[in-house]
């Protein structure tokens, strides 16, 4: 029995007679016709409006085909993807809040000129990778395969931030070209957005809190730009006094930014009111990187202030971390005291990564060395990975913990800490320790 209405039986059978008449196979029409028991044969006019149905829909029943197999092997990947970072999480053995990284499992190697910036991607096992070589590097850090390679910049590669809303993240790099480019991760990579405005070289970009739309930059024209996303346009521009800025985070909530470059001084500023709320001073040269604490590390940076009370983990914005080329780290209360410097680094230091447990700080500079610094031991130097690469050290990122995609809003989406930690060299090379 046809599962079909009359209506649709019909424009069935007109197709079917429209098909065989375009084919010149007028036997095959009539005895069609007698077996569908129709009265009157189609008019000329009715045959050369069905002749082409049939060959339209089976041409779109292939092509749907063929997406769906696509769609198929995406999903396998994907999949393949996550559970391969789960790999990487707690691991019955070892304490992830007590993890540091070591030798290094392998080295990542495509760039031609030096690695300035990398960026973890939220899900899966994804890395990106800028260089001054103008390119950007996607990999796979599970098993160090180069993916793809992203050309669109002139210039070098400054900074990258994979961010956006859940689902659908983007990732966003800056440029020495003085853009910032968007790039669509689900779209084979596509430039789907450039960003213009800057006068000088753009030197940082972040997503201003995870899950959002909103972006921010920092430049040499020493000003901070928050941008939309979704539309490309610049929604408010923060101007630094005259001091170029080559280092910008946001806090976890996206309420206030800290920022650092050509001067002795960071600044933390309110997003809201553009105003700066403090002054970080403290270092005696130029600061090269800067990070607000997690609230995992607040127990720990209080008692090296000496608070009797710990600040509130709903705080995100309590305590900094700053790199500078006086070859120290200092940590700083949001209201710029100095709680204490750390000292180690024989040259400058470059950039600073907390643990996600909290206790632990890492930084590396151009010594080519990683340092690991104990917060709950009065920030004492408890590991060093000297020769971490050949040359200078640009960058040092935390894999984000792994967050289950299925998770509802307002429930826990947090599955675990993934102990990979990824640095980027002058060497060319990308190192992944896990």
């Amino acid at each position: 029995m046809s599962v079909l209405t009359k209506s649709q039986a019909t424009e069935l059978h007109k197709a079917m007679i429209g098909y065989l008449s375009l084919l010149n196979a007028s036997k095959c029409v009539a005895v069609l016709q007698e077996e569908l028991q129709l009265k009157e044969p189609l008019p000329n006019e009715k045959v050369k409006k069905y002749a082409r149905i049939l060959e339209r829909k089976w041409t779109k029943v292939s092509m749907l085909q063929k997406q769906i197999i696509r769609l198929e092997l995406e999903k396998d990947r994907l999949q393949s993807q996550l559970e391969s970072s789960s790999k990487a999480m707690t691991r019955p053995n070892r304490d992830p809040d007590k993890w540091l990284p070591s030798d290094p499992a392998y080295t990542l190697e495509s760039h031609r000129a030096a690695v300035t910036c990398i960026a973890f991607h939220p899900m899966y096992s994804t890395l990106a990778s800028g260089s001054e070589d103008c390119t950007i590097k996607i990999w796979d850090w599970e098993n160090g395969e180069l993916e793809r390679t992203l050309k669109g910049h002139s210039r070098s590669v400054t900074d990258l931030d994979f961010g956006g809303q859940k689902g659908n993240e983007l990732l966003a790099s800056s440029s020495d070209d003085l853009t910032i480019k968007i790039w669509d991760p689900t779209n084979d990579y596509t430039n789907i957005r450039t960003l213009s405005g800057h006068d000088r070289c753009v030197t940082a970009v972040r997503f201003l809190r995870s899950g959002g739309n909103r972006l921010v930059s920092a430049s040499r024209d020493a000003s901070i730009r928050i941008w939309d996303v979704a539309t490309g346009y610049c929604t408010r521009t923060i101007y630094s006094h005259g001091d170029w800025i080559c280092s910008l985070s946001p806090s976890i909530d996206g309420r206030y930014l800290v920022t650092g470059g050509r001067g002795q001084a960071a600044t933390i500023w309110d997003v809201a009111s553009g105003e700066a709320r403090s002054f970080l001073r403290g270092h005696d040269n130029h600061i090269e990187c800067c990070v607000f604490a997690p609230p995992a590390s607040y127990k720990y940076l209080a008692a090296l202030g000496g608070l009797k009370v710990v600040p509130s983990v709903g705080g995100h914005a309590e305590f900094v971390a700053t790199g500078a080329r006086d070859n120290s780290v200092n940590l700083w209360d949001v209201r710029g005291r100095l709680i204490k410097t750390l000292i180690g680094h024989d040259s400058w230091v470059r950039d600073l990564t907390f643990h996600p447990g909290g206790r632990y700080l890492l930084s590396v500079g151009d010594d080519c060395t990683v340092r690991c610094w104990d917060l709950s031991q009065n920030g004492r130097l408890v590991k060093t990975i000297d020769k971490a690469h050949r040359r200078f050290v640009n960058c040092i990122r935390w894999a984000p913990e792994l967050i289950n995609p299925e998770a509802n809003e307002g429930k826990c989406a947090t599955i675990g800490l993934r102990c990979v930690v990824g640095t980027a060299s002058a060497d060319g090379g990308i190192r992944i320790f896990k």
